[in-house]
């Protein structure tokens, strides 16, 4: 089964087809790299796309990771409104918790090093007038958060990220 995948890196946005059997969201969980086919990396700098037949992505190199359509999300997830800073992205998006989570109590923490997000949007840090892009849904390596702001405490989600300000009014 072939996936189109697309990855925003430190180096650029990533497109290419990701031949697997497994879904995206868990080869992420499990794998240390992912064999692409037809890549095209675009560069941050606007330089000329680079592209090649075949390659070999590290996961740790993806910082946000667009889900395909058929990714499986809640259903009856409350959602809170996220503002992160990924190596040179700007993020606004929605991260699901189920209805009474309190992270303050919770036992629960994620197992694996991207966390799925909602109504995403992203642009580059500094350079708003760029534009953003938008998608539907999206896994964020929640190891290369430096930044966030979001309406409840997350320092167990992004572990190493500085919190900004809560939103609500109350800062960190």
């Amino acid at each position: 089964m072939a996936i189109d995948f697309e990855a925003y890196t430190a180096a650029g946005v990533l497109q290419a087809r990701l031949v697997a059997r497994d879904r995206l969201g868990d080869l992420l969980e499990t794998m240390d790299s992912l064999a692409v086919e037809r890549a095209v990396l675009q560069p941050l700098d606007g330089s000329a796309s680079e592209s090649q037949a075949r390659a070999v992505v590290e996961i740790d190199d993806l910082l946000l990771v667009v889900a395909p359509p058929d990714t499986s999300t809640p259903v009856h997830a409350a959602w809170h409104e996220l503002l992160l800073e990924v190596g040179p992205y700007h993020v606004v998006a929605e991260m699901p918790t189920l209805p009474g989570f309190d992270p303050g109590r919770s036992l629960t923490r994620p197992g694996g090093p991207f966390v799925l997000l909602g109504r995403v949007a992203v642009s580059l840090v500094g350079a708003p007038a760029l534009g953003e892009v938008e998608h539907d849904f999206a896994w964020v390596n929640r190891y290369a958060i430096e930044t966030y702001e979001a309406d409840i405490e997350l320092g167990a989600y992004f572990p190493g990220a500085r919190e900004t300000i809560r939103m609500g009014g109350a800062s960190a």
